[in-house]
């Protein structure tokens, strides 16, 4: 059984930084790609930025390109998003998945709230 715990969330002004983490077991994480979603209040969730296995390759949704960076570390099966320049626009529950993603994979997701 897949757990994935999301961690790093918080409150912060604008234009500063938070760094996500998210931590997978039950899964044999260095084959699948990776990504982060979020899900603002009264949206649906979105697609953010994911990595792919093997080289690496990483893609952006247009708003977060240039300020956040999806990263992952197949050693401690965990994927990273440092996230820079945050607008309060980026504010959301944030959540990690597989790419495409695993309805069954989903966890509790970490809030990050961009505010003055």
């Amino acid at each position: 059984q897949v757990q994935l715990v999301e961690s790093g969330g918080g409150l912060v002004q604008p234009g500063g930084s938070l760094r996500l983490s998210c931590a997978a077991s039950g899964s044999i994480f260095s084959i699948d790609a990776w990504a982060w979603y979020r899900q603002a209040p009264g949206k649906e969730r979105e697609l953010v930025a994911f990595v792919s296995s093997g080289d690496y390759t990483t893609h952006y949704t247009n708003s977060v390109k240039g300020r956040f960076t999806i990263s992952r570390d197949n050693a401690r099966s965990t994927v990273y998003l440092q996230m820079n320049s945050l607008k309060p626009e980026d504010t959301a529950v944030y959540y990690c998945n597989r790419y495409p993603p695993n309805p069954e994979y989903w966890g509790k997701g970490t809030l990050v709230t961009v505010s003055s």
